[in-house]
């Protein structure tokens, strides 16, 4: 039912893993990225919440803007992350602090500080449901034909911005010659400084671009127009470290963490359907963890293999020097 559930109702089903697989798409691509210049963004929930909440408050305030309302609302939610990422960016890159640690403290501070900001505004803050209003119709994604292709789905233009995030994201990484710092920085620091590289200024602004992705998906998920509101709870955005899992199934690979987050929505729109069979919902979450760490294992074991070939090479290569 895993497997077959998310198309049980045919072009709907797609929808949804499509609607689905947005934002984990985009903070896993914020954790990937990360990865790829030597650095650990565990700090994408924190950045994905300040993003959904930019977009939310532009969202509701300035409908003034009129056609490019949605467009604003995108921008501030990329802006908003890649602010929130900052901070954690300068510490790692003046004061060597762990990004692992300030991220972790963002985290926490990001999701009070947006309870706090949308309970206090009753502008945005819906009291009778104890979460934030709904955007604006002009705020809210255009769909483009989408929801005529995918009758009944919540699926709208995200996803073709998130697809072209992840072709952004892959020609910067590999095509240009500031990816190319950027990842010479995350490998070697040192070697990067001696050659020219201000790797102070790579690390800070891998981070904020790291940051500006996961805040982008945050965006797009609550502009989707598809009932999604800040919740005043003390719980930390699931699409932060669905993003994780994201970008380990997808080796950090821009267009690998593509086919994963369609992977991982599969799978969770196919596990809404074993409830009918009185299973848990939880159920989905415990096989999600198994194949993630099945897929951590065998990364684990390939290195292992490497190192044996490496080592027995070297060896035949001294029995070949000793008998000659």
């Amino acid at each position: 039912m895993i497997l077959t559930g998310a198309l049980t109702h045919g072009a709907k089903g797609i929808g949804q893993i499509l609607y689905y697989a947005t934002p984990i798409m985009l903070t896993g691509l914020s954790v990937g990225f990360a990865f790829k210049t030597g650095l650990f963004n565990i700090g994408a929930s924190g950045q994905f919440i300040l993003g959904a909440f930019a977009a939310i408050y532009i969202g509701i305030t300035m409908k003034a803007l009129g056609s490019v309302h949605w467009l604003v609302a995108i921008v501030g939610s990329l802006i908003a992350g890649g602010l929130w990422a900052l901070l954690p960016g300068i510490l790692k890159a003046y004061a060597n602090v762990n990004e692992v640690i300030s991220c972790i403290m963002m985290n926490y501070i990001g999701m009070y500080t947006v309870n706090h900001l949308v309970k206090g505004n009753p502008v945005l803050f819906d009291q009778a449901r104890n979460q934030s209003y709904s955007v604006a119709q002009t705020a809210v994604l255009p769909k483009l034909g989408l929801d005529k292709i995918f009758t009944g789905s919540s699926v709208n233009s995200g996803i073709f911005i998130a697809i072209l995030a992840v072709i952004v994201i892959h020609i910067v990484l590999n095509k240009t010659v500031f990816g190319f710092e950027l990842k010479a920085v995350g490998l070697n620091p040192e070697a990067s400084k001696y050659a020219g590289v201000n790797e102070k200024r790579n690390i800070i602004l891998s981070m904020v671009i790291s940051g500006a992705l996961s805040g982008l998906g945050g965006g797009l998920l609550y502009l989707a127009g598809a009932g999604k509101h800040i919740e005043i709870l003390e719980v930390l955005a699931d699409e932060g470290f669905t993003g994780m899992s994201v970008a380990l199934l997808g080796l950090s690979n821009p267009f690998g963490i593509l086919v994963a987050a369609l992977f991982i929505a599969y799978i969770t729109e196919g596990g809404f359907y074993l409830q009918l069979f009185d299973f848990a919902p939880e159920i989905i979450d415990i096989i999600i963890s198994v194949i993630i760490y099945f897929s951590a294992f065998a990364l684990l074991f390939q290195v292992i293999m490497q190192r044996i070939s490496v080592k027995r090479s070297a060896q035949k290569a001294e029995k070949g020097e000793i008998s000659s």
